[in-house]
């Protein structure tokens, strides 16, 4: 009698080959889809980068002039596209130069991979030629991390690692890998992980805390919304928009919130903030019901906690229960994507309009306007302001451009005065407020957007923090276009110096070298504008050139960035001069 024997079919088996473990990286890469890494090679990853050699017309590896570059572009490019930024580095300073832009990656929460190699395992502990602890050091600015040292462990660390990155609140991840893991053999085959055991990127909504919102929201007669990053993050515009136009609530965006929401829309009153509008910063005082959206209350938005929106219900829509009653006390919290949230919000809220009080934002706009807004835009002064550079960048992009900006004055003029009519349109480093951000960041999102104008705006201070990675933008021929507004001061910290220290100006003015040569020494197209009149026909050069270029604009020395609120002052407070 013939026995039948039963096999699985050919689908179910799971084929595998034997190769190294730095060959199993790359293709865990090519697996979650990566086709663009940013790094700087050295001994201990050395055995990746020579695989990476064999894979180079399906993997396209830049290298940057620095480690903390190569986070920043990763950054960029994360920060426009939503996908995962991939970073490599080598063991001991290679790994301890990526740091700054991890820790800005995870407070800003901004999605990035990074593999670090390092010494073979039996040389872990023993002080060897650049070895550092990189897992010790990265574990408080990491989503997760992990050390690999045996080359088996690779495919389903990296997946780990791809999944926790890029699902709930995005973040940092770093895997150090010892090079006797890179060496070793293993029988290769990768799964994408798409769940692991004890985390929960995304809450359970709970239905009954949206109608709980909604009857707030119905029952509000000067309700405020503030929204930010987790808009863009959880890809939620369309569902505000939808929200706003049937409630008719006016709405603020946080500095990362910023083109979540096109600057024109009706609906939008400004920024809120140290310097941001006035009337926003006012009006959440004055709010009877306040519903933050993706945000996380930061000091710099909220002042003082003792005073901020007292009279207010509040309503907190948030991924992460971290980031509940953590800094404000809700009322109402609304856990749960974002998209999803407010989807289910709308049906259960009141078309509505509150004419009177979107009155009330637009008369304080009116008298920021006169007091501040009319004197950037059309400056009495000899002296070219930055706000009348922004708008001339506005003129010739129409709002279509992506913005990256540095940390600064500068940062919160961009903030302030750029338009935008697409979202992930505004880059800049937020939480950890990083100088040197920009130049790096701008050619990652370059890159993530080749068919967009992306324009770097940077303080002659945090320029000088990266301006290595001109030498990035020579080799890869990147079309990135960097303006530099040069006051020859620190002046973010040259306007506290002003106003709270009786201008003892310590260590904040900049000698600084010619920066037009220093482009054109990379091949870098460059133009120095000191005259008003030289203005606008610079700004439309620069965007109309199909090549990397290079604008330092010299601007008044003195100017201030108003409104603002001063540390430890309540939002109620703040200054138009």
């Amino acid at each position: 009698m013939e026995v039948q024997t039963q096999t699985k079919p050919k689908s179910s088996i799971k084929k595998t080959i034997r190769i190294t473990g730095a060959e199993a990286l790359i293709k865990c890469l090519l697996a979650e889809g990566i086709d663009l890494i940013y790094g700087y090679p050295g001994g201990a990853i050395m055995p990746i980068y020579d695989k990476l050699y064999k894979y180079q017309d399906q993997l396209n590896h830049v290298l940057t002039r620095h480690e903390q570059g190569a986070t920043h572009a990763a950054q960029g490019f994360a920060r426009v596209t939503g996908k995962t930024g991939v970073v490599f580095a080598t063991s001991g300073p290679g790994a301890t130069n990526l740091v700054t832009g991890i820790a800005d990656a995870l407070i800003d929460s901004t999605p990035l991979v990074c593999i670090t190699g390092q010494v073979a395992s039996h040389l872990l502990g023993t002080d060897a030629f650049q070895e550092t602890d990189i897992i010790s050091i990265s574990t408080p600015v990491t989503k997760w991390n992990y050390q690999v040292t045996k080359s088996s462990e690779i495919p389903k660390v990296i997946a780990k690692a791809f999944y926790i990155a890029n699902s709930g609140r995005p973040g940092p991840v770093l895997i150090d890998i010892t090079k006797d893991a890179q060496f070793g053999e293993l029988d290769f085959v990768y799964e994408k992980c798409k769940a692991i055991r004890s985390y929960t990127p995304v809450p359970e909504m709970d239905i009954n805390k949206v109608k709980a919102a909604a009857e707030l929201i119905n029952n509000a007669k000067k309700p405020f919304i503030v929204m930010g990053q987790g808009v863009i993050l959880g890809q939620a515009e369309k569902e505000l928009k939808a929200l706003i136009k049937k409630t008719g609530i006016p709405i603020a965006s946080t500095a990362l919130g910023l083109s979540g929401l096109e600057t024109d829309h009706p609906l939008f009153v400004g920024m809120v903030g140290m310097h941001g509008h006035y009337a926003p910063n006012i009006k959440t005082n004055e709010c009877d019901v306040l519903i933050a959206i993706g945000m996380r209350f930061d000091d710099r938005v909220t002042g003082d906690l003792k005073r901020y929106a007292k009279q207010a219900r509040i309503i907190h829509f948030e991924i992460d229960p971290a980031e509940v009653d953590k800094n404000v006390k809700t009322d109402v919290a609304v856990l749960g994507d974002v998209k999803v949230t407010l989807k289910a919000l709308l049906p259960f809220v009141n078309e509505t309009s509150h004419i009177q009080w979107h009155q009330e934002f637009k008369d304080l706009y009116e008298l920021e306007y006169e007091v501040v807004i009319k004197d950037q835009l059309n400056p009495k002064k000899s002296g070219l302001t930055m706000g009348e550079v922004i708008e001339a960048i506005n003129k010739y992009t129409k709002g279509e451009a992506v913005i990256v900006s540095d940390v600064g004055q500068h940062q919160m003029f961009a903030c302030r005065y750029a338009k935008f009519t697409r979202t992930r349109s505004k880059i800049t480093s937020g939480g950890l407020g990083t100088m040197g951000f920009a130049l790096p960041a701008a050619i990652g999102a370059k890159m993530g957007v080749p068919d967009r104008e992306v324009i770097a705006i940077i303080g002659d201070g945090g320029y000088q923090m990266t301006i290595q990675e001109l030498g990035t933008i020579f080799q890869t021929k990147i079309p990135v276009k960097i303006v530099v507004l040069n006051n020859s001061f620190l002046g973010m910290v040259r306007q506290w110096q002003e106003m709270f220290f009786d201008r003892r100006y310590a260590s904040t003015k900049m000698v600084n070298p010619d920066f037009v040569k220093i482009a054109e020494g990379y091949d870098i197209k460059a133009k120095r504008v000191d005259k008003r009149e030289d203005l606008q026909a610079a700004i439309q050069e620069m965007v109309q050139s199909k090549e990397a270029y290079f604008l330092e604009v010299v601007i008044e020395k003195e100017d201030n960035v108003f409104p603002m609120i001063p540390t430890g002052a309540s939002v109620s407070e703040v200054r138009l001069e």
